[in-house]
């Protein structure tokens, strides 16, 4: 089986040129799925199998097991879907007639609506690093960018500098599976990334000679590119320090202003292509929870509400 976990390794990234981050997952779940089905002995030994021998009630029986060890639901129903992408493959290869795991129902997921934060919100939050510092530079021009174009993090830092036109005030994004779009930024955005620009020199010589990469646009403290993770971690502190409520992440500034345009009139299509959602049925989302803010405010407001 490893044989062919490999040759769907290099699939998904010569192929289908998915991220790092979606191919980690993929044989992350796809390994974890192999332990369980072939345990290493103690002599470091696996026992063979033949992935023709695998049906759908080993694919239940592994689902059963996972439900059985109180894993989340969204984790399951992750590894249910690696396992259904996988075997495609396999079938696409010839390699087994029918895909198993196309008969194992996913778990049935509570449908949670995004966290939104108000208008009000969104600036008290953005305007709170401090200006007056290079690491509050850039975090303040990271906060602009991620609500003026409503970019992943994951996008956020593999930008380099010749991915942003400050001419047409756009910049171009690389989304999921390598897929590129130019977004529109605005002009607080501007101001803040040309007054990080300033300065983002102080952080590029903390980095030594080997790691030093001048195309990087945000830098982390040691001069290197800020990771997904350093910015969780800055934005776990403003709301801290905001004292807003810790239920919001690096994606709530995302769906905010998703949630904002439309609210404010914006044509769905256009969010979609804004937020580089490749189904328009991932932006209809917004339109629950814009009416959700709609009926929030009439029950305040209206007198016979």
């Amino acid at each position: 089986m490893q044989e062919y976990i490999d040759r769907f390794r290099d699939h998904l990234k010569y192929e289908r040129n998915v991220s790092e981050h979606t191919l980690r997952n993929y044989l992350s779940d796809l390994e974890q799925f192999y332990d369980t089905l072939c345990p290493v002995d103690a002599e470091g030994n696996r026992r063979h199998i033949d992935v023709r021998q695998i049906d759908h009630i080993t694919i239940r029986e592994y689902m059963s097991k996972l439900h059985s060890e109180k894993r989340k639901k969204t984790s399951i129903a992750r590894k249910l879907a690696t396992l259904r992408t996988f075997f495609k493959f396999l079938c696409r290869e010839q390699i087994v007639e029918m895909n198993p795991a196309r008969l194992v129902s996913s778990p049935r997921l509570e449908k949670k609506l995004p966290r939104v934060l108000s208008v009000d919100d969104v600036i008290r939050f953005i305007e709170t690093p401090d200006p007056e510092t290079v690491l509050g530079k850039r975090d303040r021009a990271i906060l602009e960018l991620l609500y003026a174009t409503g970019m992943r993090v994951s996008e956020l830092v593999g930008l380099n500098l010749e991915d942003v036109d400050f001419r047409n005030d756009s910049i171009r994004v690389r989304g999921k599976g390598r897929k590129e779009r130019i977004v529109p930024f605005g002009s607080k955005a501007k101001e803040a990334m040309q007054e990080y620009l300033g300065v983002r020199g102080e952080l590029l010589v903390e980095a030594s000679e080997d790691q030093r990469d001048p195309k990087v646009f945000f830098f982390n403290y040691q001069g290197t590119r800020i990771t997904t993770r350093s910015v969780g971690r800055m934005l776990d502190k403003y709301i801290s320090e905001c004292a807003m409520s810790h239920d919001i992440s690096p994606h709530s500034l995302r769906h905010s202003v998703a949630t904002h345009l439309l609210s404010a009139g914006a044509d769905l299509r256009a969010i979609q292509e804004l937020l580089g959602h490749a189904r328009l049925s991932s932006t209809q989302i917004y339109t629950q929870v814009s009416m959700e803010q709609l009926m929030k405010v009439y029950d305040k407001a209206h007198p016979k509400a």
